[in-house]
């Protein structure tokens, strides 16, 4: 593989914020650092990597912003403000992480569908489908001629930021090519784990990988609440919290065990273990979260809803 400039790919990102920035340095961090170790022990990697960057964004502090994010890296990047069409053009593959709401005024631009043709497009759009996304591009239907983009789904969660996120890939209708899998798979691996899972599993994995971070962290201030009840302070109570939950997580992850046979490993008899699970169940805790997930996959499911009908008629 090939990391030169000149060899390598162009990324450009649309709508370039917290998210895009937090992917983009997963990718430079990566390439600058092409010794340090995938998140995926079978991974591919393809024969072109990005190596040159496009950030896109309609706010005028982006580039200092983007920037101050970036910098560091030392690679390859170009910033536009209020000017998608130029970045499009730079593009061998693309990012849409704008704000949903604002996608169809992008890709509806003259000259985007030019811009865009033959190239990949990553879409991070939360309840935004393929189809959305390509009826903005192509409102008289799907050239036939060779000529179209691909659009692919993926779903990143907050996490990114740090490097750990948990990222589902859609498989699209007909699939990417391998080399397509292998170079969307290898950017978000940059960024955490990657699981690819069928479309109509998407709103699901919104509600799991996308909502669950919130989830997390209300079960954790819970637990660093009574702590701090019972005499530690607020902060040692929510560190302890933190990486009490880190270890656990990092078990299920790292040495593959179930959760319940964690719980059972530290349930010792009349133990304060078991008093505190006995506790949680009665609260019905364990049935609440799992509604949580639940309730969250029909909201995602809606989302999309808003953004259907833009520039058309309203129902």
């Amino acid at each position: 593989m090939s990391t030169d400039s000149d060899t390598g790919l162009t990324l450009t990102v649309l709508g370039c914020g917290t998210m895009g920035n937090a992917i983009l340095g997963g990718i430079m961090g990566a390439i600058s650092n092409p010794t340090a170790p995938s998140t995926s022990s079978d991974e591919v990697v393809p024969n072109r990597l990005p190596t040159n960057f496009v950030a896109c964004d309609a706010w005028e502090g982006a580039p200092a912003a983007i920037q101050s994010a970036l910098g560091k890296y030392n690679r390859p990047l170009e910033v536009f403000v209020k000017d998608n069409l130029s970045g499009a053009k730079k593009a061998d593959i693309l990012l849409l992480a704008c704000k949903p709401h604002i996608f169809h005024d992008i890709l509806s631009e003259a000259g985007m569908r030019e811009a865009l043709a033959g190239k990949l497009i990553m879409s991070i759009l939360a309840g935004v489908s393929v189809e959305q996304i390509e009826k903005a591009i192509y409102p008289d239907g799907i050239p036939q001629d060779g000529t179209a983009c691909r659009v692919v789904r993926v779903m990143p969660n907050t996490a990114s930021l740090v490097r750990q996120s948990m990222t589902v890939i859609s498989q699209p209708t007909p699939p990417l090519s391998d080399d397509q899998t292998a170079l969307v798979t290898w950017i978000f691996n940059r960024i955490g784990r990657v699981v690819l899972l069928p479309p109509h599993l998407m709103d699901a994995s919104t509600a799991l990988c996308g909502s669950g971070p919130a989830f997390v962290a209300l079960v954790l201030e819970a637990m660093a609440d009574g702590a701090v009840a019972m005499g530690i302070p607020r902060k040692e109570a929510q560190l302890m919290a933190a990486q009490t939950m880190r270890g656990t997580t990092g078990l299920v992850l790292e040495e593959n065990k179930h959760p319940a046979v964690l719980r059972d490993q530290v349930s010792t008899p009349g133990g304060c273990t078991i008093g505190g699970l006995m506790t949680l169940e009665e609260g019905a805790v364990r049935g609440h979260v799992a509604r949580a997930i639940r309730e969250a996959t029909v909201v995602a499911s809606q989302l999309g809803q808003g953004v259907k009908n833009v520039n058309g008629p309203k129902h």
